[in-house]
């Protein structure tokens, strides 16, 4: 007997995984198929086949140690492999920041839910409660009066987990005219809609919009690596390419139109880059400006190969071989006050870190220096 897993039953529908980074390695690796091709070989029991997996993934994972250390690049912090995140058509950096403006809203959306599904239990309760006393007369009046047919039934009312065709309708129409938020009902609808009729396809036009785009990204992440000597956590292979092409197909759909425009390969490429390059982008953020990880201030320039050395010299003096612990954070101010840029002397302590020269405990917060 082979027991479908999460990823075969949420075909043409969407699997979502948490605690994406505590996956196991084999698990890991199982799932590339399943994200590369759309299907899942399996070979077992002397049984061969393939099933499909067209659904999409929306996983969610934790940084290094649970915390995300904005003085480390975001390949330090993200403890997965190139060849998943490259896989995903969009990265996104979600931190907590501490912005009081941002909690309270935050609190008001968790309260309201928790009070919203109290309300709407309560009123389903009282609903269903008279419902049965309805039903509980109606059926006493007709025993009552002799007429009750027990052989058939007849129910005019909507199935059951179907929405009402004519509310739709009408919640369609008050969006198309007056604006506003569809109902999930008519979202259900219209989405149901579009994935039946609409089949985009990109245009001449468009395509060759996508591939001069593609290049310059490619051409910027390539002069990015050459300035700061390091590679990004997301390498930009023709993976992403296939993803703005999905993005702005998507787009397209949403449009109900099965054409791709130009403002679908704009949109797409704006997400792209808010979403996936500034994830690689993050670590050339100043550590104080940060403000969502999207939003943040880049540096003027990346870390030269200069100034790193300069910076590992810094450590080497303060650090001495055989002292006890040192508190990193405490370093960096020590720099700061020097004159060091103190994002530089991260870079460097963790170049170092990587060499072997200096060891760090709970979780960063400690280094040491042992060569």
């Amino acid at each position: 007997v082979i027991e479908a897993g999460a990823m075969m039953l949420a075909d043409n529908g969407i699997c979502c995984i948490d605690e994406f980074d505590k996956m196991r390695a084999e698990d890991r690796v199982a799932i590339h198929e399943a994200m590369e091709q759309q299907t899942i070989s399996v070979a077992k029991a002397g049984i061969t086949t393939v099933l499909n997996s067209r659904t999409s993934v929306l996983a969610a994972a934790n940084p290094v140690y649970g915390r995300y250390d904005d003085l480390k690049s975001a390949g330090e912090n993200i403890d997965l492999m190139s060849t998943i995140l490259s896989r995903f058509d969009m990265v996104f950096l979600v931190r907590d920041v501490r912005d009081e403006g941002r909690d309270s809203m935050i609190c008001k959306h968790v309260m309201g839910v928790h009070m919203n599904s109290n309300r709407d239990f309560a009123s389903g309760a009282m609903a269903a409660k008279a419902t049965m006393v309805t039903a509980e007369d109606m059926v006493n009046d007709a025993l009552t009066a002799g007429n009750i047919n027990t052989s058939s039934t007849s129910n005019s009312h909507t199935p059951a987990g179907e929405a009402d065709p004519d509310s739709v309708a009408e919640d369609a129409a008050r969006v198309a005219v007056m604006g506003g938020e569809l109902q999930i009902a008519t979202m259900k609808k219209y989405i149901q809609y579009a994935r039946k009729t609409c089949s985009p396809r990109l245009s001449e036009d468009a395509g060759e919009v996508l591939t001069s785009s593609y290049v310059k990204i490619r051409d910027g992440v390539r002069r990015s690596n050459l300035e700061s000597g390091g590679s990004p956590a997301i390498p930009i292979t023709v993976r992403q390419l296939e993803a703005l092409i999905r993005i702005s197909e998507s787009l397209a759909k949403m449009r109900l139109s099965n054409d791709v425009h130009g403002q679908d390969i704009t949109e797409a490429l704006r997400l792209f880059q808010v979403s996936t390059m500034a994830a690689n982008n993050h670590g050339n953020t100043t550590p104080g400006a940060a403000t969502g990880g999207i939003g943040a201030t880049p540096l003027t320039s990346a870390p030269s190969p200069e100034e790193i050395t300069r910076a590992e010299l810094f450590l080497r003096s303060r650090l001495v071989v055989g002292n006890p612990l040192v508190n990193k954070q405490r370093v960096l101010e020590e720099s700061a006050a020097l004159g060091y840029n103190a994002l530089v002397v991260a870079r460097a302590c963790c170049v170092m870190v990587a060499k072997g020269e200096i060891q760090e405990r709970n979780s960063g917060r400690l280094i040491k220096r042992i060569l």
